[in-house]
Order: C-alpha cells, then sequence, then structure tokens
C-alpha cells in the first residue's frame, strides 16, 4: 500500500465523513480501510490486519522462537498465534502493528473510507 494508492474520498460533502468509530470498525470488517477528517497526517489509514498462526519451526534457530518460549512459557507449543489487530499507515509510509484509538478518535464522527 503507497501514497498513489492512497485517494481520499471527495470530502467537499459532509455526508462524506459521517461515519462514527463504530461505522469505521464495521467497515474495516469488510476489508476497507478507513481514517479520519481531524488527522493532521496526510495518507494516514488504518485497517483490520487478519490473525494468523506461525509455525515455530519456521522461525530461525536462536533469540525469536527461545524468547517467543520464555515470555509465553509454552515449551511444547509449535505454533505462534496472532491475534486479529488493527494497523496504521503512517504519514511516512511506514506501517504501526497494532494501532490502538485515543478516546478522541472512538468519540469522533469524521471517519471516513478510503478509496
Amino acid at each position: 500500500m503507497n501514497n498513489e494508492n492512497v485517494t481520499r474520498l471527495n470530502l467537499s460533502n459532509d455526508k462524506d465523513c459521517a461515519m462514527t468509530f463504530g461505522n469505521a470498525i464495521e467497515a474495516m470488517k469488510k476489508g476497507k480501510r478507513v481514517a479520519r477528517r481531524g488527522w493532521n497526517g496526510k495518507n494516514m489509514v488504518i485497517f483490520l490486519t487478519r490473525g494468523s498462526r506461525i509455525d515455530l519451526d519456521e522461525f530461525p534457530p536462536g533469540s525469536q522462537k527461545m524468547l517467543f518460549m520464555k515470555i509465553t512459557g509454552s515449551v511444547g507449543l509449535d505454533q505462534l498465534v496472532i491475534n486479529d489487530h488493527i494497523d496504521m499507515k503512517t504519514a511516512n509510509g511506514s506501517i504501526t502493528i497494532g494501532w490502538a484509538a485515543s478516546y478522541v478518535d472512538m468519540l469522533s464522527d469524521d471517519w471516513f473510507i478510503v478509496k
């Protein structure tokens, strides 16, 4: 997802950005990317990343697998389970994994779907 693929909706009409955070979540569940009109950064979007499972055998020997097993106490576990989560494409084009909404984001009704 690069900047040229992110085209914001025409925001000249207020009805284009009348979504609540709840509506934005529902849109993300349907595969849409969403943003807030009130965000300062250009081309910032959030999107739902579906969970996955990674076989621990796919990790190179050493730190990642051992660290995971040490943190979780999961000796004998053969897969890392990653749950569904919301990620953000930031204004500089990097991805923030595990974006969390602020209370302002949750209470705002200026959300819109990014095409």
